[in-house]
């Protein structure tokens, strides 16, 4: 190979590497890979309901706390507390919260006659009726006690729950808000009181922790409606699965 030849193949050769390197350069470069979070799963709808109030104080506090959150929930109301307590019956009704019926003064349901289950119940309705017009009251019986004569003479749907927080019993609002996290599911029923400060607190800790897990708290008729469920009088309603 004589000298121009072999300048020739040289230049022939540089060219080629250029050439490759511009192919290179410009070749697509491979993506890099991307970790998407897959959405959160939603909690689902529960019903936050409160029994023995309207109480001094305890009560209010409560509504003020659960105004800041967004939050509605359902009141079983004692009748012969409602009288001491107006201001704070309106206010909860005016700020979207169901209102039912405990009995006039927190009495015993099973085992009571005709005459002494329908006057527990409709005093209070009346005193509640008297306020706040005429609103159909679903009734939450003392203690969960319900018997065939309650069923058949109640003349509303009977809510019962399946969340017992106990925090009448233990004071403790850490251990409350644990027993909520652990037994709440989609359509659940939670019972608490509005007479404790300890309950006030604890039930906002509940809230706080719920909503960070997807749930939405509705009131009973809503979680009724979002059902697909006409609640019926007399009968007993425990929670709202899916």
């Amino acid at each position: 190979m004589d000298k121009k030849q072999k300048q020739a193949l040289l230049w022939f050769l540089w060219g080629m590497a250029l050439l490759l390197a511009l192919l290179a350069a410009f070749a697509p470069q491979p993506q890099a890979s991307v970790a998407v979070s897959a959405p959160q799963s939603q909690g689902g709808y529960v019903a936050l309901t409160f029994d023995d109030g309207p109480w001094p104080g305890t009560t209010d506090a409560l509504l003020e706390g659960l105004a800041q959150r967004g939050v509605k929930a359902t009141f079983f109301l004692i009748g012969s507390q409602v009288e001491a307590q107006t201001d704070t019956v309106l206010a909860m009704a005016e700020a979207g919260h169901q209102i039912g019926i405990h009995t006039w003064d927190h009495v015993q349901l099973d085992g009571l006659s005709q005459w002494e289950t329908q006057d527990q119940l409709d005093r209070c309705r009346k005193v509640l009726t008297d306020l706040l017009g005429p609103v159909e009251f679903m009734v939450r019986p003392p203690y969960g006690f319900v018997d065939e004569n309650l069923t058949r003479w109640a003349g509303a749907p009977i809510i019962c729950w399946d969340v017992d927080t106990l925090d009448w019993q233990d004071k403790t609002p850490s251990r409350i808000r644990n027993t909520v996290l652990d037994q709440t599911r989609d359509g659940s029923v939670i019972l608490m009181h509005d007479i404790f400060p300890t309950s006030v607190e604890a039930a906002l800790l509940c809230v706080d922790a719920l909503m960070a897990e997807g749930f939405r708290f509705v009131t009973l008729e809503e979680l009724f409606f979002l059902r697909g469920i006409t609640p019926e009088n007399g009968q007993v309603y425990l929670a709202l699965y899916p």
